[in-house]
């Protein structure tokens, strides 16, 4: 018999699900619009994931395989409709791929029935999250993710490598797995996006060379190399494109984070960028463009963080984190944005086209001092007073 319990929570799932959401009045910047609500929680993921609905067997309706947060997502738009492969981590630390689906970008996302079954061929993996979302032009859909597995050389028992899972799919239900990314010349991979276009006839990735789990050590910034065949990927030379700078954003790291999206003055990337605190990491979405020709080539910084932490996103699993790993642009100009943050739940930021590409082109760069960006600062002043005296 189904536990009379199972009918309430679904009631108040049904109410969470069809919940209106509008964007934040009191946040403005010109640039993008904040939504009130998250698009995805812990408290979205379907009931039968974690209750045994069955009387006889959970008679006090126990969670018994709970879920923790729904965070870090892909983001796809097939024939009108809108996808979310978010990272979904289990309460036993588990990370797992679920789709989510609406007729709307910033509301109504619905888990399918069953999460993302990843054909199982890496026997030393124990993780898998952060799938970026791929529409290639070769006619597949790509994900590449992050495979964690324990460091059996080092005597740490949290001492993990980090790989660059891929797989590749038609519909979102059937995946293909191949072979992990091989970088020669960097040890350990996350962050990882696959180009959506052919570049001089190969297959291109942005990559974030890594020495270790943690650091990214020598590693400079976000990398870039070529592959002949996506079947057997293997990157032999990787060469950076947006840089790790003292005293700025990416100080610590930075990393690729959505598919790059093609506008027709370069590719607009929105990556993430991590600085050291008293209190930790803080990591921030920032965005910079790269040549149409030479996706290597960045030809636009603007300076700063694009989205950072405010007000309750601030507080979760892991404190004062915004990150990113999937946006749409849709045929008739606009952008969204899927950022979690503190690493607990997935909300959605709005743009359009024309203002994405007024940010990244027409936002100064950082003039690296302190007495520069108060000069900088004080002609922005001066530009506004003279207006403002006519």
């Amino acid at each position: 018999m189904i536990h009379a319990k199972y009918y309430e929570e679904v009631k108040k799932q049904e109410e969470l699900l069809n919940k209106k959401n509008n964007v934040d009045a009191s946040f403005y910047n010109g640039i993008f619009d904040r939504y009130e609500n998250p698009v995805l929680t812990r408290d979205h993921a379907p009931v039968i994931w974690r209750y045994d609905i069955d009387e006889e067997t959970n008679p006090f309706f126990e969670e018994r395989l709970g879920i923790n947060a729904v965070m870090n997502s892909g983001a796809i738009e097939l024939n009108g409709k809108y996808y979310l492969v978010a990272r979904v981590e289990g309460a036993d630390r588990k990370s797992f791929f679920a789709v989510a689906e609406s007729d709307k970008p910033t509301e109504g996302f619905r888990f399918w029935d069953y999460p993302v079954v990843l054909p199982d061929t890496c026997p030393e993996e124990t993780n898998v999250y952060d799938m970026r979302l791929t529409k290639h032009e070769d006619g597949w859909i790509y994900g590449v993710f992050c495979s964690e597995s324990k460091d059996k050389e080092n005597k740490d028992l949290s001492a993990a490598v980090a790989a660059a899972g891929i797989v590749r799919t038609k519909d979102l239900k059937t995946w293909e797995r191949l072979p992990n990314l091989v970088t020669l010349r960097s040890p350990q991979q996350r962050n990882v996006v696959l180009h959506p276009e052919f570049v001089n006839g190969k297959y291109a990735f942005y990559t974030r060379p890594m020495d270790d789990f943690i650091d990214t050590g020598s590693g400079g910034g976000v990398g870039f190399g070529l592959c002949d065949d996506i079947t057997n990927a293997v990157v032999d030379e990787e060469v950076m494109t947006s840089k790790r700078k003292y005293h700025t954003i990416t100080e610590a790291k930075n990393g690729a984070g959505a598919v790059p999206i093609k506008t027709e003055k370069g590719w607009i990337h929105i990556a993430h960028g991590v600085r050291n605190t008293a209190a930790g990491l803080r990591y921030v979405i920032y965005a910079f463009a790269t040549d149409l020709k030479d996706p290597s080539k960045v030809i636009a910084e603007p300076a700063g963080l694009l989205i950072g932490p405010r007000g309750p996103e601030r507080v979760g699993d892991v404190s004062n984190v915004v990150f990113t790993n999937g946006a749409i642009a849709t045929d008739n100009g606009e952008v969204y944005i899927y950022y979690a943050s503190s690493d607990t739940r997935l909300h959605v930021a709005g743009t359009t086209m024309e203002r994405l590409i007024d940010y990244v082109f027409n936002t100064p760069e950082d003039p690296m001092r302190s007495p520069d960006c108060v000069r900088q600062r004080c002609e922005l002043i001066e530009k506004n007073k003279a207006l403002l005296m006519k």
